[in-house]
């Protein structure tokens, strides 16, 4: 099975706070930003709705995006 790697936007409330962050794995890491479990801005701010993600074959190209 091909590994997939994923660029995340995630929401803190209505026109509030974005965070835009890259996984592999998009399930846990949204569980882990909803449950509070990653410390610093996300947890600091409530961001934690997902809003957006994107799926790509290679981290390089996820990086590069999450850039842009």
């Amino acid at each position: 099975m091909e590994k997939s790697f994923y660029v995340y936007i995630l929401a803190g409330q209505r026109n509030g706070t974005l965070y835009i962050g890259v996984t592999s794995d998009i399930v846990k890491r949204v569980w882990e930003h909803k449950n509070k479990l990653v410390e610093g801005f996300t947890k600091k701010y409530g961001v934690d709705k997902l809003v957006y993600y994107e799926q790509f074959r290679e981290v390089e190209s996820a990086i590069k995006r999450e850039k842009r």
